[in-house]
C-alpha cells in the first residue's frame, strides 16, 4: 500500500504559518490546510483527516466555540490527531490550560523554522506510537472469529453455537437468509474441531445442474453415463476424515436424498455405475436458506432426512438484527479493499454511517461488503461520504429513535436527557447534535458544563 499523504490542519488568524509548513514539509509533500478560527475545526474533522491539528492562541480564543471544549471533544473523539499549541506570550495561561484539557504540546511565539518543524515531527512521533497502541486497544475490544465480526449478542451467542458444535462430530444445519455467512460458520466448526487437519469441501447444490448432483457428490466410474469418459471420486469421498458443507442442501433431488441418509446413518456409498461399497467419514454441515421444514410439509424434502441432519440446528442472524455490528464490519472491509485498491481511505463520515445503520440490508453482510467495496474503489479521498454510496442509499432515511418522558420528571431532568440521547444518536457528533436540538454549539457546550454531561 502507497504511504499516506501527511496532513496537517492550521487554525491561525492568517496564512504564515500554513505558507512556512509548506515549505518546510514539501519533501514529504504534506497536505495543508488553513481554518482562520476554530469555529469550523470540528465539523471539518468529521468528514476528514488530520495526522496533526495546529492551533495559535489568538484563534483559539476569538472564535464563536469555546476553544477548551473543542479540545476536549477532539481528544475524546479524534485521539489519533495530535493538537499543538502556539501561543503568544500574552497568552500562556491559556497554553497551560491548553495542556490540561489535551493539548500535545505548546510553544510560545514566535517560533522558527527549526523549531517549527521540530516541534510537528516530535507530534507525528508520538501520534505514531499512539496509533499503534489504538490498534491494540481496538484489537481486544473488537470480537473477530475466524473471519466473522461481531460484538452484539447475537453474534456472541453464534461464536458460542460454533464453538460448541465443533466439539461434536454430529452433523449440523445451518438455516439463515442469504449472505448471513454461513459458508463461514462452517469453516470455522471445520477449524475448530478435531478434523481440523483434514480436508474441508464446500458444494453449492443449488448451483450444480440437478442431473450431475449425484455424480458430483458420490462420484462415479467411466462408462456411468454419457460423457463419463473415466472413474470420477465425488465430494463425500474426497471429504474422508474432514468435513463436507453442503449448501442448499433444500435443492437437492428427492433421489439424491434417499442416497444422503444411507451416507449419514451408515458412513457407507456407492459411486454412480459402481458395484464396490466405498466408506466416508466425512461429516456433514449442510446449509439452507429456505425453511427446510416447510419443504418437508409440500413433499419436497424427505422428512427422515429432515430430522437426520437436524440434531445441531446453528440459526445465522440476519444483520438488520445487529446493526451495532455494522461498524465493526465497514472497518473491517475498509481495510480489506484498502489493501486491494491500493487507497489510503480511514472511514466513513457520520451521515454515512447513519445512512447504512438506517438500510434494511435483504442481502445482509454480503450486499455490506459489496457495497463498502464499491465506495473504497470510487471514493477519491480518506473518508467515505454519501455519494460513494449507490444511488438506493439516497432514498433512505435514518431512524431517530423516541423519547419519552413520565408525568412529574423536571425540565431540568428532561433538557439533560434529550442532549445525552440526542448525542448518543449522532455517535457524539456536536455540530450534529446541536442542529437537531436547535440550539448553537456554544450554547450546548454550556449545557454540558451546566448538567455535568462530559
Amino acid at each position: 500500500m502507497r504511504a499516506r499523504t501527511l496532513r496537517i490542519l492550521v487554525v491561525a488568524k492568517g496564512g504564515e504559518i500554513a505558507g512556512r509548513l509548506k515549505r518546510l514539509f514539501q519533501t514529504e509533500r504534506a497536505d495543508i490546510a488553513l481554518e482562520p478560527s476554530i469555529d469550523h475545526v470540528l465539523e471539518r474533522m468529521e468528514t476528514e483527516f488530520f495526522d496533526v491539528v495546529l492551533i495559535t492562541s489568538d484563534a483559539f480564543k476569538e472564535g464563536e466555540v469555546e476553544g477548551m471544549d473543542l479540545l476536549e471533544v477532539l481528544r475524546k473523539t479524534r485521539p489519533a490527531a495530535q493538537i499543538l499549541f502556539l501561543a503568544h506570550p500574552w497568552h500562556i495561561e491559556d497554553a497551560m490550560s491548553a495542556l490540561r484539557a489535551g493539548s500535545y504540546q505548546y510553544m510560545k511565539l514566535p517560533v522558527g523554522d527549526k523549531e517549527l518543524r521540530l516541534l510537528v515531527q516530535a507530534a507525528l512521533s508520538k501520534r505514531a506510537v499512539f496509533s499503534e497502541e489504538g490498534n491494540r486497544e481496538r484489537g481486544r475490544k473488537q470480537d473477530v472469529f475466524e473471519e466473522m465480526y461481531g460484538q452484539s449478542r447475537l453474534m456472541q451467542d453464534l461464536f458460542r453455537q460454533i464453538r460448541q458444535a465443533a466439539a461434536t462430530d454430529m452433523p449440523v444445519l445451518l438455516v439463515g437468509e442469504t449472505g448471513t455467512g454461513k459458508e463461514l460458520a462452517a469453516r470455522a466448526i471445520h477449524r475448530n474441531s478435531d478434523r481440523r487437519d483434514g480436508p474441508y469441501i464446500p458444494v453449492n447444490a443449488g448451483a450444480i445442474p440437478t442431473e450431475l448432483v449425484a455424480s458430483e457428490l458420490f462420484g462415479h466410474e467411466k462408462g456411468a453415463f454419457t460423457g463419463a469418459t473415466e472413474r470420477s471420486k465425488g465430494k463425500f469421498e474426497l471429504a474422508k476424515d474432514g468435513s463436507l458443507f453442503l449448501d442448499e442442501i433444500g435443492a437437492v433431488d428427492p433421489k439424491v436424498q434417499v442416497s444422503l441418509l444411507r451416507i449419514i446413518e451408515q458412513k457407507r456409498l456407492y459411486r454412480l455405475g459402481g458395484q464396490r461399497v466405498l466408506s466416508t467419514n466425512a461429516r456433514l454441515i449442510a446449509a439452507s436458506n429456505e425453511g427446510l421444514f416447510d419443504a418437508v410439509e409440500q413433499g419436497r424434502f424427505r422428512e427422515d432426512l429432515f430430522y437426520r441432519l437436524d440434531v445441531f440446528r446453528i440459526t445465522m442472524p440476519p444483520l438488520r438484527d445487529r446493526r451495532e455490528d455494522i461498524p465493526l464490519l465497514i472497518d473491517a472491509f475498509v481495510k480489506r479493499y484498502n489493501a486491494e485498491f491500493d487507497k489510503t481511505i480511514l472511514g466513513i463520515s457520520p451521515e454515512c454511517l447513519s445512512l447504512m445503520e438506517a438500510y434494511k440490508w435483504s442481502g445482509n453482510v454480503r450486499e455490506l461488503k459489496n457495497v463498502v467495496q464499491r465506495a473504497v474503489l470510487v471514493c477519491n479521498g480518506e473518508v467515505i461520504l454519501r455519494e460513494h454510496l449507490p444511488s438506493r442509499f439516497q432514498r433512505v432515511r435514518p431512524v431517530h429513535p423516541k423519547v419519552t418522558f413520565e408525568i412529574g420528571t423536571t425540565l431540568d431532568e428532561m433538557e439533560r436527557e434529550m442532549i445525552v440521547r440526542t448525542l448518543a444518536a449522532v455517535k457524539n457528533n456536536r455540530k450534529r447534535a446541536a442542529e437537531i436540538l436547535g440550539i448553537s454549539r456554544r450554547a450546548l457546550y454550556n449545557k454540558f458544563r451546566k448538567h455535568g454531561i462530559k
